[in-house]
């Protein structure tokens, strides 16, 4: 296969997609060695880095879709309910970390505003009092 179609593939990759691929790689693993699979082996067998592979598999789980198994030979996963895989909804992929940036920078932007409008009232009621304290002076000395 062209290698810039996996990366095609990769760049339109979302939850549903990712769900289908985990659930594939079980269920041929299984098949091909006559055990359920460890999360080393689906990740290697579809290319998804260990922290990826575990965080669908944590949310694969939650669903009800696979089970996960641990004991003697290590943690292995099993095919619960495959169907609710089409219960997860097909948006794209999403933008979790650039919402919670813009957020992070919009908040950011607001603190920013509020400290400039503090330090303008500050400036305002020091140049207040000094005007205060000229003219007590002026008075005083007038006497």
């Amino acid at each position: 296969m062209d290698p810039d179609f996996f990366s095609i593939i990769m760049q339109n990759s979302d939850f549903y997609s990712d769900a289908h691929l985990v659930v594939a790689a079980i269920r041929v693993l299984t098949h091909r060695n006559s055990t359920p699979p460890s999360m080393d082996e689906v990740c290697q067998i579809i290319s998804f880095s260990l922290e990826r592979g575990n965080l669908i598999c944590k949310k694969l789980k939650e669903i009800g879709i696979v089970d996960v198994v641990e004991g003697g030979f290590g943690t292995r996963f099993f095919i619960k309910n495959h169907l609710k895989i089409e219960e997860i909804s097909r948006d794209k992929k999403e933008d979790k970390l650039g919402e919670a940036l813009k957020e992070f920078q919009n908040s950011k932007k607001d603190f920013t505003r509020e400290i400039e409008s503090f330090q303008a009232k500050q400036a305002k009621k020091q140049k207040d009092l000094f005007v205060e304290l000229e003219e007590k002076l002026k008075k005083e000395s007038d006497k």
